[in-house]
């Protein structure tokens, strides 16, 4: 299956605006709307969500005169060109499909779907009908992360050798109090799914393909089915050999990546977005200050974020040019995901050919090491 983002041109006629919807009015579907609201050329006309009063408040507050109790309404009364899905992870897959049935290009919120296999019925409905998929992994996005990119991948920064990549978040036993939460069959999987693949993705977007990965997986404090603290090896087609932890268990609050290549340390810390000021590039000892300065970030500063993100989403759809690169290869995080679960399950490195097999690319559970303490009966 091709990984790169779709071809597809824009589902609207020429100088048309691209008539947008979103399924789910929870809380991150504030983001797209306030996003869609800004955007020149997009018209938010519709919004679906089985819970009335959550609608009729949502629609109201972003000026949405479509409301409607489920998808299949909302595809048969209006003409979408974009549909953005909002909804717990579970039913994201036929969700998708359905969207693209009826035309619509699809911008899903992360995590894509429960399963590679899963992504492999949307990334094909979306081939044949012609659209386009895109997965929110927001923090590819702004102009920080595109200036490394472009160091990066012209190897101005030398080759990259060593990199950590930490997501430190801190989830109360209230958060997994909603009932889609910490299950395999309904959330897919623990913090490195939910949370991690999110910096994941990230550092995989900034050092391109992969290669192997070996993980662990612990339960050491919440009352769910799934991990919330992982540890994992990850090696890159580069050579470069990255540590990756994911965690829900962490007070002080930091997502982390650090890079070092040959001729520089990039470090980024953040929280759930980030700016200029959340990076640093230092140079090596023998690189002199001419060249060193050229690394500079540019003048005009673009924070990471939906807002960012969906600009240029829309930008090219407008444009007649299908999804841009910088959502491109929408399974490579959860193929490293995946490749973690599978680690942890049968103590083994995981390489990336070996997510070839069926049997890689199903559901994501198995047994995690639970070290909570035990409680007297």
């Amino acid at each position: 299956m091709s990984q790169s983002a779709s071809p597809a041109g824009s589902a609207a006629e020429p100088g048309e605006p691209l008539r947008a919807a979103i399924l789910g009015t929870g809380s991150v579907a504030h983001l797209h709307a306030a996003a869609l609201r800004d955007l020149p050329g997009v018209e938010l006309v519709a919004a679906a969500d089985p819970t009335a009063q959550q609608l009729v408040a949502f629609a109201e507050t972003y000026g949405i005169q479509g409301r409607y109790a489920a998808l299949e309404d909302l595809l048969a009364a209006e003409k979408v060109d974009v549909l953005h899905i909002c909804t717990p992870p579970a039913g994201h897959a036929e969700q998708t499909v359905a969207a693209f049935a009826r035309g619509a290009h699809v911008v899903v919120e992360k995590p894509a779907a429960l399963s590679l296999a899963e992504l492999d019925l949307m990334t094909d409905a979306g081939r044949t009908a012609g659209r386009g998929l895109a997965v929110v992994f927001q923090q590819r996005s702004g102009s920080a992360a595109a200036h490394v990119k472009g160091l990066l991948d012209s190897g101005a920064l030398g080759r990259p050798l060593a990199a950590l990549c930490q997501t430190h978040w801190y989830r109360t036993a209230d958060y997994f109090a909603v009932p889609w939460r910490g299950t395999w069959a309904s959330e897919g999987g623990g913090t490195t799914l939910s949370h991690g693949s999110h910096q994941i993705d990230l550092l995989a977007y900034l050092l391109g393909g992969w290669s192997a990965v070996h993980a662990t997986m612990w339960r050491l404090q919440h009352d769910v089915e799934t991990e919330d603290l992982s540890h994992a090896s990850l090696v890159f087609e580069s050579g470069a050999v990255a540590s990756v932890v994911s965690t829900v268990l962490a007070p002080r609050q930091s997502s982390l990546l650090r890079i070092d290549t040959e001729n520089a340390t990039i470090e980024l810390e953040h929280l759930y977005g980030h700016g200029h000021a959340h990076w640093r590039i230092t140079p090596a000892e023998h690189v002199d200050a001419v060249t060193a300065e050229s690394w500079r970030l540019p003048d005009r500063e673009v924070p990471s974020g939906h807002d960012a993100l969906f600009a240029e989403v829309y930008a090219s759809l407008l444009g007649g040019h299908g999804m841009p690169q910088i959502v491109g290869h929408p399974a490579r995080a959860l193929e490293i995901v995946s490749a973690m679960y599978a680690s942890a399950r049968d103590a083994r490195w995981i390489s990336r050919s070996d997510l070839a097999g069926p049997g890689m690319r199903g559901s994501l559970a198995g047994p995690i090491i639970d070290a909570r303490p035990r409680r007297s009966a």
